[in-house]
């Protein structure tokens, strides 16, 4: 019975090659975006999840809490991981962790620097604890090793990129930034993609030249501690011995400012206030979006099925007929036009395998992410195949045949089938409907986010970031002991105007936070300030705009300071003259001067944060970037010159820049990213719900060619029919912009109240995505309309 339902159901398909391309092809898109769409979440929802003790390691966050709000660092006090271990021994493991960033590294030979190597990101200074909570293997030595000073184990891959091969690494000499000699001890197997640790070098703590500082109110977001919480303890309870540690190690005045509390391991790649040491995370709401997107685009295929199978129902009339004559019930007929729907979803899941297959590449690009289709590594994917196969037939196919399998066979055969099934065509409109709500929101969400982002990419940031390059430099007493010979070599050259030495640019992701006390206060303040620490040059090389005041002198040691005017509203300060000689004082008067300056605010991060309150000042001891504006007709020439000079300069240090205005781009990532995919999944919906159109058109085309032909008889034009069946379709595509505005507009309103710059809505990006879905749909309808128009009458009207 079974092979004669598929012999039955290959021979129909092939009969009707136009609507099985079609039904093919809608359902594989589908079917394409929801197993990419699968393949993302799998990835970004698997970060950590292979460490076998995962549900009991937990990292202490630090939260903040000042006038603007409550805020939360993955970085804690120096002392903390020590004093947590000996305060409550109840805990398991401790374990203190910091990150390095740009770190160099050269190969010693005879002490020699043979190879030299640069590293962003990846370094770590760790105890051995930090592999009795996670899982990284080791393939060489063991984790004790790292409890020593000056020892340094290297991932496998970075082992060979240093030595060629991982065991040729085994106790050779490597110095990091021109100043540790370090012993590698050990090799530890490659980071798993899917882990916030992506380890490149573990050097051990106590290398680490914090290691033993005592400071309790510095805070980096580099320094962290994790704890493996013991069974019988809840990080609920445990965070309520919190509150009395903070005040028992930290400064009285400063105990109300800043709290810890523990968070799950689980929770850390989602987090995007606290953040993570790969500095990329991604929002639950972002992955339940994606996860409707997929849930919507595999409905709008459904209904075209549904659409393009009912629009066949009466080509198919007397052939259902003529098996109910012969003895074919209903279950039997049903279960035969099933089948032709088992036989389109897998013809469906192997164009959609193949999509996916083609288009991977583009997609891990966009993305920046390892993806990958295996299914012998990833059998889930397997899962999900088959798994959709049975959703999509059942769902695509229930209702075509109920359908088809009920028809009458008397009214078939007497070919009366048309005048009596025009009451499934309301299903089949309220479908189409669907489909246009969900594309024309897709529409609209896609041009407010590429609206945002070019807001993003042409306001003002309140300096000059163009043709400014920004290049490291070394950070020891030897390396900035050549600033000076440096700036006067570069501004030699004419191609160069200005140069300046700071901590960062004007905006970076990388922050420096302190209190302080202003004008003689016993109180520090109840904010931090940004410290933008640099030299007198730095105003002029950016262009900021001083607003009262004047620059602060020349100097290797903070005399004098500059604030913005955002500083001076925390403060309660209207006019920036008043502000003029009070004096700030930082660290229990570590840093003591007065304001000389105030410049008009500017933006210190990207603009989906609020301005800060910035203080800015000479402290030649932290200048780790030289700031170098340069001409931009001859760009390529003046960086062959910076380079060639910082060679001869730092011969021990690779050389690498950066243009700020690319690294202030790189900021909004994600939303570029997502901007990407809303275009794609737009563009995918549009495409979907145009074949759903068709299919809608070719069903009435079939009901209605006898109105057609009287009507042509009674002397209508093409022109009119045309206009026949557009009017229709006009009307829906216009219910569905009239339901899909309101609500695609809520959802982005929310979406932009995550920025606190923004764009307003604009009336237009409606009408621009409601005018452009009723021009496609009518491009679309057209086809079936024109034909319908030109047929013969006289044929149409003919009866048997």
């Amino acid at each position: 019975m079974f092979q004669n339902y598929f012999k039955t159901a290959i021979r129909n398909l092939i009969r009707n090659k136009s609507y099985t391309t079609i039904n093919v092809l809608g359902l594989g898109v589908g079917i394409a975006v929801c197993l990419m769409i699968f393949l993302v979440i799998q990835f970004e929802t698997s970060f950590d999840n292979f460490h076998t003790k995962k549900d009991r390691i937990y990292r202490v966050l630090t939260e903040f809490k000042d006038p603007s709000g409550i805020s939360h660092s993955s970085g804690v006090p120096f002392p903390l991981p020590k004093t947590l271990r000996s305060d409550f021994p109840q805990l398991e493991k401790v374990t203190a962790i910091s990150s390095d960033n740009n770190s160099l590294f050269a190969i010693v030979d005879n002490g020699q620097s043979v190879k030299k190597f640069k590293e962003e990101q990846g370094v770590f200074y760790t105890e051995p604890e930090f592999f009795e909570i996670f899982d990284f293997p080791w393939l060489y030595g063991e984790a004790k090793s790292l409890s020593e000073p000056n020892n340094i184990a290297l991932t496998k891959e970075t082992a060979e990129k240093y030595f060629g091969s991982w065991k040729n690494a085994i106790g050779k000499t490597i110095k990091k930034d021109n100043r540790y000699l370090l012993k590698v001890v050990g090799i530890i197997d490659n980071a798993p993609a899917n882990s916030d640790f992506q380890l490149k070098t573990v050097i051990s703590y106590k290398t680490f030249s914090n290691s033993n500082s005592t400071d309790w109110v510095s805070v980096s977001s580099n320094h962290g501690c994790y704890v493996l919480m013991p069974d019988n303890i809840t990080p609920a309870s445990f965070n309520k011995f919190f509150p009395g540690f903070v005040k028992k190690y930290r400064p009285a005045e400063r105990v109300a400012v800043t709290g810890q509390l523990l968070q799950s391991i689980k929770e850390v790649h989602y987090d995007a206030d606290a953040g993570n040491f790969i500095g990329r995370t991604i929002s639950k709401e972002l992955i339940n979006t994606l996860k409707l997107i997929a849930l919507f685009i595999l409905l709008i295929a459904c209904v075209n099925f549904i659409n393009l199978s009912t629009a066949q129902s009466v080509n198919r009339a007397k052939e259902v007929s003529i098996r109910k004559v012969m003895g074919s019930n209903r279950k039997q007929l049903g279960l035969q036009f099933l089948s032709e729907t088992t036989f389109i979803t897998l013809g469906a899941v192997i164009v959609a395998v193949l999509i996916v297959v083609l288009a991977l590449p583009y997609v891990k690009s966009l993305l920046v992410l390892p993806l990958s289709f295996n299914i012998v590594q990833n059998p889930s994917i397997l899962i999900f195949l088959l798994v959709t196969t049975v959703a999509v037939t059942i769902l695509a196919g229930f209702y075509p045949s109920i359908v088809l399998s009920g028809f009458n066979p008397v009214t078939a055969l007497k070919s009366k089938l048309i005048a009596k099934s025009t009451k499934g065509i309301s299903l089949r409109r309220s479908l189409v409907v669907t489909q246009f709500i969900i594309a024309q929101g897709l529409i609209i969400g896609t041009l407010i986010i590429v609206k945002q982002m070019n807001y993003f990419q042409n306001a003002s940031m309140g300096f000059d970031k163009e043709a400014m390059l920004t290049v490291p430099i070394p950070t020891d007493s030897v390396g900035r002991s050549k600033i000076d010979y440096l700036k006067i070599a570069l501004m030699k050259n004419p191609e160069i105007r200005n140069v300046s030495f700071s901590f960062t640019p004007p905006t970076n992701q990388g922050n420096w936070f302190s209190d302080f006390k202003f004008d003689h206060s016993l109180k520090n303040s109840d904010f931090g300030a940004n410290l933008k620490w640099a030299d007198a040059d730095y105003i002029n090389t950016y262009k900021l705009e001083l607003v009262a005041g004047r620059n602060y002198t020349r100097g290797d040691t903070t005399n004098e300071i500059i604030v913005n005017e955002e500083l001076l509203k925390r403060l309660g300060i209207t006019n920036p003259q008043e502000a003029i000689n009070k004096e700030i004082d930082m660290w229990d008067g570590q840093v003591k001067a007065p304001i000389v300056g105030v410049v008009k605010d500017f933006h210190s991060q990207s603009l989906q944060s609020a301005i800060d309150p910035i203080m800015m000042g000479n402290y030649k001891r932290t200048y780790r970037t030289i700031n170098i504006k340069a001409q931009q007709k001859n760009i390529h020439e003046t960086i062959a010159f910076i380079e060639n000079l910082w060679t001869t300069t730092y011969p021990d240090y690779v050389f690498e820049y950066k243009f700020l205005d690319e690294s202030i781009a790189n900021f909004y990532q994600k939303e570029k990213q997502l901007s990407q995919l809303y275009k794609i999944f737009a563009a995918i919906a549009i495409f979907l719900s145009c074949l759903g159109l068709y299919g809608l058109a070719s069903f009435m085309a079939v009901q209605r060619l006898k109105e057609v032909g009287i009507r042509k008889v009674l002397g209508a034009t093409v022109q009119n029919v045309i206009y026949l069946f557009s009017k229709e379709f006009i009307v829906l595509i216009t219910i569905a912009f009239v339901i899909a505005t309101p609500i695609a507009w809520y959802l982005m309103h929310q979406w932009l109240q995550d920025f606190v710059y923004r764009i307003d809505i604009s009336w237009w990006i409606f009408i621009i995505a409601g005018a452009a879905s009723l021009i496609i749909a009518l491009i679309t309808v057209s086809f079936q309309a024109i034909k319908a128009a030109i047929s013969n009458p006289i044929k149409n009207l003919r009866t048997e």
